[in-house]
Protein backbone atom coordinates (compact mmCIF):
# COMPACT_ATOMS: atom_id res chain seq x y z
CA UNK A 1 0.00 0.00 0.00
CA UNK A 2 1.69 3.15 -0.81
CA UNK A 3 -1.36 5.66 1.51
CA UNK A 4 -0.75 8.54 -1.19
CA UNK A 5 3.27 9.21 0.15
CA UNK A 6 6.49 8.97 -1.55
CA UNK A 7 8.20 7.17 0.59
CA UNK A 8 12.28 5.98 0.31
CA UNK A 9 12.15 2.20 0.04
CA UNK A 10 15.28 0.26 -0.02
CA UNK A 11 15.45 -3.41 -0.99
CA UNK A 12 19.09 -5.84 -0.77
CA UNK A 13 19.40 -7.31 -4.23
CA UNK A 14 18.70 -11.08 -3.29
CA UNK A 15 16.88 -9.88 -0.54
CA UNK A 16 13.30 -10.53 0.98
CA UNK A 17 10.88 -9.39 -1.66
CA UNK A 18 8.33 -9.33 1.32
CA UNK A 19 9.53 -6.57 3.42
CA UNK A 20 11.74 -2.98 2.86
CA UNK A 21 13.55 -0.84 4.54
CA UNK A 22 12.23 2.78 4.76
CA UNK A 23 12.87 5.79 6.37
CA UNK A 24 9.94 7.22 8.64
CA UNK A 25 10.76 9.22 11.69
CA UNK A 26 13.75 9.93 11.03
CA UNK A 27 14.92 6.49 10.78
CA UNK A 28 14.96 3.82 9.12
CA UNK A 29 12.82 0.82 9.82
CA UNK A 30 11.71 -2.57 8.31
CA UNK A 31 8.14 -3.29 6.81
CA UNK A 32 6.58 -6.19 5.00
CA UNK A 33 5.00 -5.28 1.30
CA UNK A 34 1.85 -3.94 2.69
CA UNK A 35 3.38 -1.72 4.87
CA UNK A 36 3.02 -3.12 8.66
CA UNK A 37 6.02 -2.87 10.37
CA UNK A 38 8.19 -6.13 10.63
CA UNK A 39 9.57 -6.20 14.06
CA UNK A 40 6.48 -4.05 16.63
CA UNK A 41 9.72 -3.51 18.83
CA UNK A 42 10.52 -1.13 15.82
CA UNK A 43 7.05 1.19 16.47
CA UNK A 44 7.42 4.32 18.62
CA UNK A 45 4.48 7.43 19.03
CA UNK A 46 6.34 9.27 16.49
CA UNK A 47 6.32 6.11 14.12
CA UNK A 48 2.50 5.90 15.15
CA UNK A 49 2.14 9.54 14.31
CA UNK A 50 4.04 9.31 10.68
CA UNK A 51 2.22 6.12 9.92
CA UNK A 52 -1.51 7.93 11.06
CA UNK A 53 -0.57 10.85 8.57
CA UNK A 54 0.14 8.87 6.07
CA UNK A 55 -3.35 7.63 6.29
CA UNK A 56 -5.12 10.12 6.65
CA UNK A 57 -5.22 10.73 10.51
CA UNK A 58 -3.95 14.48 11.47
CA UNK A 59 -3.75 14.01 14.77
CA UNK A 60 -4.34 11.36 17.37
CA UNK A 61 -6.63 12.04 19.91
CA UNK A 62 -6.96 10.24 23.00
CA UNK A 63 -9.93 7.72 21.36
CA UNK A 64 -7.31 6.73 19.51
CA UNK A 65 -4.34 6.39 21.60
CA UNK A 66 -6.40 3.85 23.96
CA UNK A 67 -7.16 1.50 21.06
CA UNK A 68 -3.65 2.00 19.94
CA UNK A 69 -1.94 1.21 23.59
CA UNK A 70 -4.46 -1.40 24.01
CA UNK A 71 -3.38 -3.21 20.71
CA UNK A 72 0.11 -2.70 22.22
CA UNK A 73 -0.54 -4.21 26.01
CA UNK A 74 -2.44 -6.84 24.44
CA UNK A 75 0.39 -7.99 21.57
CA UNK A 76 2.91 -8.17 24.33
CA UNK A 77 1.01 -9.88 27.10
CA UNK A 78 -0.34 -12.61 24.69
CA UNK A 79 2.06 -12.94 21.51
CA UNK A 80 -1.07 -11.93 19.19
CA UNK A 81 -3.24 -9.52 18.65
CA UNK A 82 -7.38 -9.23 20.53
CA UNK A 83 -10.64 -10.50 19.29
CA UNK A 84 -13.12 -7.97 18.34
CA UNK A 85 -14.82 -8.68 21.32
CA UNK A 86 -11.43 -8.60 23.57
CA UNK A 87 -10.82 -5.48 22.01
CA UNK A 88 -14.04 -3.51 22.64
CA UNK A 89 -14.39 -4.74 26.12
CA UNK A 90 -10.70 -3.24 26.49
CA UNK A 91 -11.08 -0.31 24.82
CA UNK A 92 -14.70 0.68 25.88
CA UNK A 93 -15.32 1.24 22.50
CA UNK A 94 -17.80 -0.49 19.95
CA UNK A 95 -16.41 -2.32 16.89
CA UNK A 96 -18.27 0.92 14.97
CA UNK A 97 -16.43 3.45 16.89
CA UNK A 98 -13.09 2.35 16.22
CA UNK A 99 -13.84 1.52 12.68
CA UNK A 100 -15.01 5.44 12.32
CA UNK A 101 -11.34 6.29 14.11
CA UNK A 102 -8.74 4.58 11.86
CA UNK A 103 -9.18 5.07 8.05
CA UNK A 104 -8.46 1.54 6.71
CA UNK A 105 -10.19 -0.23 9.33
CA UNK A 106 -9.09 -1.95 13.02
CA UNK A 107 -6.39 -4.02 10.53
CA UNK A 108 -5.61 -1.37 7.84
CA UNK A 109 -5.38 1.17 10.57
CA UNK A 110 -5.45 0.75 14.18
CA UNK A 111 -3.61 -2.29 14.02
CA UNK A 112 -0.50 -0.63 11.47
CA UNK A 113 -0.66 2.15 13.50
CA UNK A 114 -0.17 0.73 16.73
CA UNK A 115 2.98 -1.43 15.29
CA UNK A 116 1.88 -4.80 15.13
CA UNK A 117 3.06 -6.99 12.72
CA UNK A 118 0.90 -8.63 10.17
CA UNK A 119 -0.85 -11.49 11.24
CA UNK A 120 1.18 -14.49 9.09
CA UNK A 121 -1.46 -15.42 7.02
CA UNK A 122 -1.47 -12.38 5.19
CA UNK A 123 2.09 -12.52 4.35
Amino acid sequence: MNWGKTVEKTEQPGGNPRKYTRLIAGREVLFDKEDFLWQADDWSEEVATALAKESGLALLAEDHWRVIRFLREFYYNNGRAPLNRQLTKGTALSLLQIEKLFPGGIKYGARRIAGLPNPKNCL
